[in-house]
């Protein structure tokens, strides 16, 4: 039992303190405390018993009614506890007026709280009186309640000697909450009207007689709806019932109360509930998730369409009045399914009054006989139909994750497909069109990459496999047929036919890494492996290593500006469209909201939360910025801002193609037969994105009534690519190909980091010796120092600076910034000669090469021939031939020195021969 104990002299305050406070107070003090006494009562005298008399835990039905007498004696709990704070609030303000505010009251301060928890008791009392448990758990003690009227008599009004026990139950744990909302309502609003309209606590009172007053709506509503939701259970089979009886759905409307006619189902009865649309017709039951149901009004006041992800149908009547109630109440209905929370203070009242939005996040498992039968769904939907980013999951593990159109795959996706014979999985990633892959794509199980048409490889196509054997050649129906090429991961290459399971088959030849070739024609023969017959070349010199292990496919089967037009092609429309809003709703996958009505509807709908600092403006705002911002260092900044928002078409549209390159490029995809492939898709990309920028300030420009940009020439326009574009994007590809410069430049980085390793054996003076540096030249100049010191001392700082300086060119992915890095290492190296020679000294070309030489083994960077390679193939075409394409050129000398077999072996020539590839 519940027991309120009080501090000595508070219980009853002196009537020279009240003075001093409102009557009103004074009121609500007295009110609190009955209150709180009645709570304690009604849990001894209902709660208690009616727990113990609960039916037997060991059925279903028993369970559930337990669980919910318990949930209703917690909820009793709370709101006696907030009662007895309440109580404490209003002494303490009434024992000390002048040292305590008004605003120091629960009821004023913390009224949201108050009131959520008379919403929690009124939920958990109605979905008892929805399934009757109270009746039902009465019946099992009879006795008990007939000898506890009188007691029940004394706490409450109008409970009579006659009607039944369950009656007299609902009327105890209704009525004193009832009365209490009441009084607090009464109350709050004369201490309101008292304390006059410019106290300062008026905003607080009027608030919380708001709050309250509003209860009181909603507990008649939900009592109205329980009620109906209980005498609709009995009117039904107990097989419905079972089906659709659970404690926390309200009945809404029934066909029964307003005629409407559905048609095509013809059900002869509709139920609308607060979570579900139920037709019923026959034994059969036809439920619908009120989040994926749409409202369509109709053209006339005699119709309006409902719209399921499988199904739709009509609501007529012939009586105007009742299908406009039918009509605003299933809206109303779907609002407050999508919000997640019942309206307050009444349906369809709530402070956001709105239509449910078109677009939303759902999940839903398709049942008819289709593509899509037993698939699950989730994702963003718009008019019934999977449409913007979503995920499909078949029965039998198969799964497609991407983008939608009207209910089909449509845009980039990505399907795992399950092999009937290994634990393992095809991966398809590629475009897709209407529901089939189209265009061009990857697939893995192997790792596919080229042309799709109707969900078959189709076309020119490359393939890698896990054991890293590439294929190149024509594909047809999924198979590749005819002529191709195949290289294997010990670099052998054949050029012949192929049968369609890529079987050696007919004429073809074979070239070995060591040069050696062996022409003729091959074959197959069951259980006995390859056989050929033809003649092997043993005469021709080796090949180079670096060009045997360089060989790139793809490059001219399909061309880069074909690739990925699926991913441009939407973004093309939509510029020559004008950028409509809809549009771009479409193109960024609904997570841009376009309209006040849809950011007030979609907060709790998206499927992708983002950070306040990502929110995108309107388009309009969006293009105002790209026309107001076209100088080169604004420009800059405003592309950066624009391509790092997920939010901002372009940020979408790179982080799209991020997407695609990922999937090809990474897992399998990183094969050192790709980098070609991969470099031209970056370039590609940066290019695509420059031309999107372009388009979208043409449309800014023309929103203006102002006059378009010329168009650039190729020149100025790959000078803006490289310079300006590339540089922002190309952290977004920069893992995966450099991953493939790893690969592909292996086999030098290797040499150069045992050159690397031997030369960081020499102390610093020797290793300036043994590379030939002009002893004038060291930094030991007018130091008198003994051998250990000059050992320390010049080890830990004999061109340390340049040495720092290099070492950072891998803390950036900017090519540009890379060779701002090399530049500033050769000042670096000169301000040190300079300071030696105590005067300002340029060093010529067989000084400087020792020197960096010097620098770029004490750096140790690692990868430093791929670094290069990738340096060299994405640097703006600005400073070929410059002082960047120079600098660039002494580091690949170095870098091929090192490798050298005299470099490992501790052997240099005497002297730097200016014969050497500087």
């Amino acid at each position: 039992m519940w027991s309120r104990t009080c501090p000595a002299g508070s219980a009853r305050p002196e009537s020279g303190t009240l003075a001093m406070c409102s009557p009103e107070e004074a009121a609500l003090l007295r009110l609190e405390g009955v209150f709180s006494d009645t709570l304690t009562h009604i849990n001894s005298l209902v709660l208690q018993p009616l727990l113990e008399a609960a039916p037997e835990a060991s059925d279903p039905w028993g369970r559930e009614c337990l669980q919910l007498l318990q949930q209703l004696q917690r909820s009793s709990r709370q709101l006696w506890d907030v009662t007895e704070e309440s109580l404490r609030s209003l002494r303490e303000r009434l024992r000390r007026p002048e040292a305590v505010g008004l605003e120091s009251l629960l009821l004023l301060h913390s009224a949201d709280r108050v009131l959520q928890v008379h919403l929690e008791y009124i939920e958990s009392y109605t979905c008892c009186v929805a399934v009757q448990a109270f009746q039902k758990a009465a019946k099992r003690r009879s006795e008990y309640w007939r000898g506890q009227r009188k007691a029940l008599r004394q706490v409450l009004s109008g409970v009579s000697s006659e009607g039944s026990v369950g009656t007299a139950l609902l009327q105890a744990l209704r009525q004193p909450l009832a009365h209490h909302v009441q009084q607090y309502v009464l109350l709050l609003l004369s201490l309101g009207d008292t304390i006059g309209e410019r106290h300062p606590t008026r905003e607080l009172v009027i608030h919380a007689a708001g709050l309250f007053g509003d209860l009181q709506s909603f507990m008649r509503q939900e009592l109205d709806q329980a009620t109906a939701t209980q005498a609709l259970w009995s009117t039904l089979s107990s097989r419905l019932r079972d089906v659709l009886c659970t404690p926390a759905r309200r009945l809404l409307q029934d066909s029964q109360d307003i005629p409407v006619t559905v048609t095509p189902l013809r059900a002869e009865r509709v139920l609308l509930f607060d979570d579900a649309l139920v037709l019923l017709q026959g034994h059969n039951i036809h439920t619908f998730d009120l989040k994926l149901v749409w409202v369509d009004p109709g053209q006339d006041r005699c119709t309006f369409y409902l719209l399921t992800p499988e199904e739709e149908f009509s609501f007529c009547s012939k009586d105007p009045q009742g299908l406009v109630v039918w009509q605003w109440k299933v809206t109303q209905a779907v609002c407050q399914a999508l919000r997640g929370k019942k309206d307050f203070p009444v349906l369809g009242a709530g402070l956001e009054h709105s239509e449910p939005p078109t677009c939303r996040c759902g999940a839903y498992t398709f049942r008819a006989e289709g593509r899509f039968c037993q698939a699950t769904y989730e994702g963003e939907w718009y008019w019934g139909r999977p449409h913007g980013k979503g995920t499909l999951k078949w029965p039998d593990g198969q799964n497609h994750v991407g983008d939608f159109c009207q209910g089909l795959e449509h845009g980039f996706g990505i399907r795992l497909v399950p092999q009937a014979s290994e634990d393992k999985f095809d991966c398809y990633k590629c475009h897709w069109r209407e529901g089939s892959m189209c265009g061009y794509g990857i697939c893995e199980g192997e790792r596919y990459i080229g042309m799709w048409q109707a969900d078959q490889r189709h076309g020119p196509g490359v393939m890698v496999t896990q054991a890293g054997v590439c294929y190149q050649g024509t594909f047809q129906a999924d198979k590749m047929v005819g002529p191709g090429i195949l290289l294997s991961d010990d670099d052998s290459l054949y050029e012949g036919t192929f049968t369609r399971d890529l079987t050696l088959l007919g004429k073809g030849k074979v070239t070995f890494p060591n040069g050696f070739t062996l022409e003729g024609t091959f074959g197959s023969v069951s259980g006995r492996g390859l056989h050929t017959q033809g003649v092997l070349d043993t005469a021709a010199l080796p090949p180079d290593p670096s060009s045997t292990c360089k060989r790139q496919l793809g490059q001219g089967v399909f061309p880069v500006e074909s690739r990925w037009q699926g991913v441009y092609g939407p973004f093309r429309d939509f510029v020559r469209a004008g950028c409509p809003g809809d549009l771009r709703e479409a193109l960024l996958g609904f997570h841009v909201q376009s309209s006040r009505e849809l950011r007030r509807s979609q907060e709790y709908l998206c499927c992708e939360r983002t950070r306040p600092e990502d929110q995108a403006g309107s388009m309009e705002e969006l293009l105002e910025e790209l026309r107001q911002h076209r100088e080169p260092e604004a420009l800059q900044r405003c592309l950066r801002k624009a391509l790092s928002n997920s939010l901002h078409p372009l940020g979408k549209l790179l982080r799209t193609l991020m997407l695609t390159f990922q999937a090809t490029y990474a897992g399998m995809g990183a094969n050192k037969h790709l980098q070609g492939l991969a470099q031209e898709e970056v370039k590609q990309h940066a290019q695509e994105l420059w031309a999107a920028y372009r388009g979208l300030l043409q449309v800014a420009l023309q929103r203006k009534g102002e006059a378009p940009e010329e168009d650039e020439d190729a020149e100025t326009r790959d000078l803006r690519v490289h310079g300006l574009v590339l540089p922002l994007v190309l952290p977004s590809f920069y893992s995966e190909l450099f991953t493939l410069y790893l690969l592909l430049h292996e086999r030098e980085d290797s040499l150069y980091s045992q050159g690397i390793t031997n030369l960081s054996l020499f102390p610093d003076t020797k290793l300036l010796e043994f590379l030939d540096v002009q002893k004038h030249l060291w930094p030991l100049k007018d130091l008198t120092l003994t051998t250990n010191q000059r050992y320390s001392l010049v080890r830990d700082k004999c061109f340390l600076s340049a040495t720092e300086c290099l070492q950072k060119m891998i803390t950036t992915v900017d090519p540009r910034e890379k060779l701002e890095v090399l530049e500033r290492t050769y000042g670096e190296i000169e301000a040190t000669v300079s300071r030696v020679l105590g005067r300002e000294h340029k060093l010529p070309m067989d000084d400087l090469l020792p020197l960096l030489i010097y620098v770029v083994s004490r750096a140790q960077i690692q990868h430093l021939g791929a670094e290069i390679h990738l340096i060299r193939d994405m640097m703006d075409p600005l400073h070929t031939g410059g002082l960047y394409d120079f600098l660039l050129t002494a580091l690949e000398s170095c870098y091929e020195h090192i490798q050298k077999e005299d470099m490992r072996l501790h052997r240099l020539p005497s002297r730097w021969s200016s014969r050497e590839p500087w």
